[in-house]
């Protein structure tokens, strides 16, 4: 077993010889999402490196971090590769909920598609609180986790060739989307991202260089810290405080390691 794969299965708590079905994805998912939190402190820090294997291995499985799309799916691709599915990462351009509107910085979004009995599947933990805790199939059909429905239409556009839906639990009553994708726009390896690191980085409309944010999922919903709140969402319940910025530290300390 490589260190990468010993490495992912204990910050995530997989027993080491514990096969990775097709079944199994779910918990997979399910227990990525809970321990590993969405966040963009190394932008905000100015502490960014080069997208590469090493480097990503490091911070998400040896300094025990989160990330954005970019590294989160990363290393789940990395795993997943390891495990023996055909898997690739693909880009997405996200849609504004506030605006209505497509993102202006296109194709910045990082998700995996895997090929299962001839069938394809996207697998995404990069979403900040709208993961997708199950394999979503690019055939239509909806389902459901613990945290919403999610479904996926074949829809041509310039943005790619299909378009990912989701109705989130307590939050939506309708459907909403979330990011076109192409199916086709594969990326080579992980080396292949650093662009996307850098536009992410560096972009005036990017909504990850302005200020700390730090969220991930629980069982109960999710929680999300920022400089000035902490969010909890409980049952469909929200609770919100505001904080100042040693309440920050600590919290983060506290809920995200």
């Amino acid at each position: 077993m490589s260190e990468l794969n010993e490495l992912f299965r204990n910050r995530i708590g997989i027993a080491e010889h514990e096969e990775i079905t097709f079944e199994k994805l779910d918990e997979l998912l399910v227990k990525t999402a809970y321990k590993i939190p969405f966040e963009n402190l190394c932008i905000i820090e100015n502490r960014t490196k080069q997208i590469t294997v090493k480097n990503v291995k490091e911070k998400i499985l040896l300094q025990q971090e989160g990330g954005l799309c970019y590294k989160l799916n990363s290393i789940l691709y990395l795993f997943l590769l390891e495990n023996g599915y055909d898997a690739a990462l693909i880009r997405g351009t996200v849609y504004n909920q506030m605006q209505q509107d497509w993102s202006k910085i296109e194709k910045t979004h990082v998700a995996i598609l895997i090929q299962h009995n001839g069938k394809s599947y996207l697998v995404d933990t990069g979403f900040g609180g709208n993961l997708p805790l199950v394999p979503v199939p690019l055939s239509g059909e909806t389902v459901s986790s613990n945290n919403g429905e999610f479904r996926i239409e074949r829809v041509e556009s310039e943005h790619g060739d299909y378009i990912f839906y989701m109705k989130l639990k307590y939050k939506d009553h309708e459907w909403k989307i979330g990011y076109a994708f192409d199916s086709n726009d594969r990326m080579k390896d992980v080396e292949d991202l650093d662009e996307i690191q850098t536009i992410i980085k560096d972009h005036p409309e990017s909504a990850f260089n302005k200020r700390p944010m730090i969220t991930k999922l629980t069982s109960k919903g999710n929680m999300t810290l920022t400089p000035d709140s902490f969010t909890e969402w409980v049952d469909g319940q929200e609770k919100k405080e505001a904080i100042n910025e040693d309440t920050f530290k600590e919290l983060k300390r506290t809920y995200f390691g």
